[in-house]
């Protein structure tokens, strides 16, 4: 399976509680539910278009037991998101959870990232990833990600958690999609081309017959 880590973020990289004011507060956070405003038709069909492509879904702890007792209540068969996440097998990151109780889930503890690995390799279209901030960053660190897809807000929010925070290791992405919804949001699609500081490529700036140019 191809691994792809779906967020919302803002202009300065927040992806911390775009859906509620008490989503997630933790670290003294107080714009939860930035998201909302922006909410239309286009947002939810590049939504409802993520989970049309997963075949498992990979979660943090903090995520999957904010996401559970939210999408468990909807039942409504016209839902996309909820139909995927109350159906699809669910693999948890946690050392803390043991009898979960939402349907079709699993725990991966201790070596989580070797587990991970092995969920690759076996057979299906995406094992994608949702939130999940810790976990996003250590499958980013270790080259797991196969793809991003971030649906990038018009507002910068000055504090809160974000996709890569400082010590993100180095790496470069081809853009293979772009879309603007009607809110002002914009959809990115990204695929790793380079990944650790020895393979990313650099250049400068020179002044040629008094014309700027890439230096050769």
């Amino acid at each position: 399976m191809k691994l792809t880590v779906h967020t919302f973020v803002t202009l300065d990289g927040v992806m911390q509680g775009p859906g509620g004011r008490e989503e997630d507060p933790s670290g003294g956070f107080e714009f939860g539910g930035w998201l909302v405003p922006y909410v239309d038709d286009d947002f939810g069909r590049l939504v409802d278009g993520w989970f049309a492509e997963a075949d498992a879904i990979l979660l943090g702890r903090t995520t999957y037991q904010m996401f559970q007792p939210y999408w468990e209540q909807v039942t409504d068969p016209g839902d996309a998101v909820a139909a995927a996440l109350n159906s699809l097998p669910k693999y948890v990151v946690s050392n803390t959870i043991s009898n979960p109780t939402w349907n079709n889930t699993s725990i991966l503890s201790g070596n989580f990232l070797e587990a991970i690995d092995d969920l690759k390799s076996g057979p299906g279209r995406e094992l994608q990833v949702h939130g999940s901030h810790r976990l996003a960053r250590a499958l980013h660190d270790a080259g797991l990600v196969d793809e991003y897809r971030i649906l990038v807000f018009p507002l910068v929010l000055g504090q809160g958690k974000r996709l890569f925070e400082g010590g993100a290791m180095p790496s470069a992405y081809t853009l293979a999609g772009h879309k603007a919804t009607s809110a002002g949001a914009v959809h990115v699609t990204l695929v790793p081309t380079a990944f650790g500081a020895a393979e990313l490529e650099a250049g400068e700036f020179e002044v040629r017959e008094g014309r700027g140019q890439i230096k050769e």
